[in-house]
């Protein structure tokens, strides 16, 4: 059976679609960034604009030196799953550490966001008598993947609509048990849950609550607690999830909530229990980077100066973008091979590295580059960045797109 030529017919369908997916290969430089090496064709150096390293800690001497401190301590790796290996000190530190982040009792340690989401959902769904997850319609594919593993019944509601949301939760059976799974900040539009509205759903109709904050951990709240600490939420929600590997510059993912549940968690999902833990030296690595943005917001500040600053240059230069609340700026393209031109283009002769985001990440017919200003971005970046779009845009006349 040539199964190779399967294979190869379905990915020339992508390349065809515009949908075929290049990987830059960039090598980040301690020190440098947002500034990377290019391995590929085009400039030696390139500005990255689209990394979720959202505050550059991944580059922070504290976070750097607690690796590295680590590594010669403990080795490099944590020696299987941690019922075999054993658990590190490291990583109780660091689920004390995220627990008092996010005021909860306990935390538990996944080796990523998207492990997270997928154990935590599909153990609540599958172990929880008569359960119901209710889904926002525009959660991230982790989401929805940790649902359908949970074989349970799902029901999807309006983005963002508490209205819809209620509807759908006084029609469920009296002794579902009901879990509402939503985001704090979608990633690819930017916008920000009605978190409060949710909640207050949420507790009318006895519902479990469940956010994922992976976009918003470390960058909102006055420690870095996320959209809900921001708001003064964080005590009303059942379970918050979040991220190492954005803003707090590391790698991984967790869950957080009453001791119990973490305990459920870790007691059933096959997702922590049958995985490789993390290394003791990213864990403590994760620490330093948490207990530095719990105290520190001058990080935070300057990334909201320069997100601020694109925003305004972007319009004065006519450049559509998505106008949201959060830190993600997209601008739509809404044709993939535009997108991917233009992506080509920028870092081909200007040094601007910016990913398109096409389907199957959003919609077709949405497409669009997905800019995420941050600290160490400088006003000159910013200048070259507004100046290199204008340009494209008068050559391409990609207004007809976007309109």
């Amino acid at each position: 059976m040539p199964f190779d030529n399967l294979f190869q017919a379905q990915l020339d369908k992508l390349k065809e679609e515009g949908n075929y997916r290049i990987f830059a290969e960039l090598e980040r430089k301690c020190g440098s960034f947002p500034t990377v090496q290019n391995h590929g064709e085009g400039a030696d150096d390139v500005t990255v604009w689209c990394s979720n390293d959202y505050l550059g800690m991944g580059q922070h001497p504290n976070v750097v030196d607690a690796m590295v401190e680590a590594v010669k301590a403990h080795g490099t790796g944590a020696g299987g799953t941690r019922n075999i290996g054993g658990t590190a000190r490291h990583h109780v530190a660091l689920e004390a550490e995220l627990a008092d982040l996010h005021g909860k009792e306990a935390a538990l340690l996944f080796t990523s966001g998207y492990v997270s989401n997928w154990a935590a959902l599909s153990t609540l769904g599958s172990r929880l008598p008569n359960a119901v997850i209710l889904s926002d319609a525009l959660n991230h594919a982790s989401m929805i993947e940790g649902i359908r593993h949970a074989k349970c019944d799902r029901v999807i509601w309006k983005h963002n609509d508490p209205e819809d949301l209620d509807r759908k939760l006084a029609a469920l059976p009296a002794n579902a048990t009901k879990i509402v799974a939503f985001e704090s900040v979608y990633s690819m539009d930017g916008d920000i849950a009605p978190i409060e509205e949710i909640l207050d759903v949420c507790e009318k109709h006895g519902a479990m609550s469940y956010i994922d904050e992976v976009h918003a951990v470390g960058m909102y709240g006055p420690r870095g607690g996320g959209v809900a600490e921001e708001r003064g939420l964080m005590d009303r929600i059942t379970l918050i999830e979040g991220t190492l590997g954005k803003a707090f510059g590391c790698v991984g993912g967790y869950v957080t909530g009453s001791a119990a549940m973490v305990d459920f968690l870790r007691s059933f999902a096959s997702g922590f229990i049958f995985t490789t833990a993390l290394p003791p030296a990213v864990a403590a690595a994760a620490a330093a980077s948490i207990a530095h943005l719990k105290q520190s917001a001058a990080e935070r500040d300057a990334q909201k100066r320069q997100v601020a600053k694109l925003r305004a240059k972007l319009d004065a230069a006519g450049i559509p973008h998505i106008d949201n609340p959060s830190h993600i700026i997209p601008v739509m393209i809404k044709d993939p091979v535009k997108c991917r031109q233009l992506s080509d283009i920028l870092m081909d002769q200007y040094g601007i590295y910016v990913q398109p985001i096409n389907y199957p990440t959003v919609p077709k017919g949405t497409e669009r580059l997905r800019f995420t200003p941050g600290p160490l971005h400088t006003d000159a970046d910013i200048d070259k960045l507004v100046s290199a779009l204008k340009q494209l845009w008068q050559q391409c006349a990609i207004a007809h797109a976007v309109a």
